[in-house]
């Protein structure tokens, strides 16, 4: 598992879970055992913990692959090897659990991961709370319309990599990487930087062109990967850098006729303060 450039708490009904921001991949990892303590409100999660463990495997479950281990910091003050899992493992882990605390458990942790449970089953649901959300954050309704266009399209890459047999976090980040630094010239991690931002969505952050061509470039690697049909993921990396590239070209011309550079440090603060600015200023 990655290294996590940032770690905090957590608080569930005062209880205090220790978690981890991985900024690379853009994902919050939770120490299992303080979930379980709270859960089945035990002195011995550790031991339930390992047990689990056990019966999961002789199930043959998949999640001990996707249990990965993160230094945190003890109550002695210490920082010790500790079974962490990110917010999708940890519902499923939390599924085998009898507690009457899973479900408000599951509602809090939805929140607290950016996640949302009955999303999966009532897609149009999440589409409406996210329109809601940036609509009240004050973003423009045309940020907000080229926002949801943009998840749209990036789900439609992300199912092409799966056919792919691309599945891993890691390898997600990675092809997305090289689609961004294809259009935008830039790595990920140093466009966020430019916006001045850690653990927020880079995408949340954008201008409505930078979101034009972003879509773009995974809109353009969507359709050559189903044409291509990279049987590798050499390949798909390959792939991920020509579509990139069809929204790079696009970006230097622009540049080139407009004299601005299309990357800016504009980000989701700047981007609210000036759509609010401008529509009380067309108010009568």
């Amino acid at each position: 598992m990655t290294s996590t450039k940032e770690k905090t708490i957590a608080v569930f009904e005062g209880n205090r879970i220790r978690r981890y921001w991985d900024e690379e991949k853009e994902l919050w990892y939770f120490a299992i055992v303080d979930v379980l303590e709270v859960l089945i409100q035990t002195n011995r999660p550790r031991k339930y913990w390992n047990d689990l463990k056990t019966k999961l495997k002789a199930e043959g479950s998949e999640l001990s692959e996707k249990i990965g281990q993160l230094k945190m910091m003890a109550t002695d003050g210490k920082y010790y090897a500790t079974d962490a899992a990110d917010t999708e493992t940890m519902f499923r882990i939390i599924q085998s659990i009898p507690s009457p605390k899973v479900e408000p458990f599951k509602l809090w942790l939805a929140k607290v991961g950016y996640e949302r449970v009955e999303e999966a089953a009532d897609p149009e649901k999440a589409i409406q709370r996210a329109m809601a959300m940036y609509l009240k954050q004050g973003y423009s309704k045309n940020w907000v319309d080229l926002r949801l266009k943009s998840i749209e399209i990036r789900k439609d890459l992300t199912n092409e990599w799966q056919e792919r047999g691309i599945s891993s976090n890691g390898e997600f980040a990675i092809l997305t990487d090289d689609i961004t630094f294809a259009w935008a010239g830039i790595k990920t991690k140093d466009y966020k930087k430019i916006k001045d931002l850690k653990k927020e969505n880079l995408r949340d952050n954008m201008t409505n062109l930078e979101l034009v061509l972003n879509m773009l470039a995974e809109a353009s690697t969507t359709e050559i990967s189903k044409s291509q049909q990279p049987k590798t993921f050499p390949e798909s990396r390959k792939v991920a850098h020509e579509g990139g590239s069809i929204a790079g070209d696009a970006r230097k011309k622009i540049e080139a006729k407009t004299g601005k550079k299309v990357i800016t440090a504009e980000n989701a603060r700047s981007l609210r303060g000036r759509d609010a600015s401008r529509i009380n200023h067309e108010k009568p």
